[in-house]
């Protein structure tokens, strides 16, 4: 009889984590912030090296370029995206980078 206790237990423990997860999930989600950028970047290999450093600063983020579009874009989405931070990054790293709103 204990261990079947112990086992219904376990289960809405486990029901209760996963709901917990779910909701945690729904609100990242929620908090998601996408920015959008134009720059200079021109080739797939200094796009990959921004990607890098961006991932190096922020490495929950999702970051990708768009090299095929007039304005060379660069996309980055996550919780609480810093415009300025990307910025500087990019002007460090000697390209040129412009918030689209």
């Amino acid at each position: 009889m204990y261990h079947c206790y112990e086992e219904q237990l376990e289960m809405k423990i486990s029901k209760i984590s996963r709901s917990i997860a779910s909701s945690t999930s729904i609100v990242n989600e929620k908090l998601k912030d996408v920015q959008v950028f134009k720059t200079n970047v021109s080739s797939e290999e200094q796009a990959k090296t921004i990607v890098c450093k961006i991932l190096d600063k922020f490495p929950t983020h999702k970051v990708n370029f768009d090299l095929d579009d007039c304005d060379n874009i660069l996309r980055i989405e996550g919780i609480k995206v810093n415009p300025k931070s990307i910025i500087n990054i990019m002007i460090n790293s000697n390209y040129q980078c412009c918030l689209l709103m």
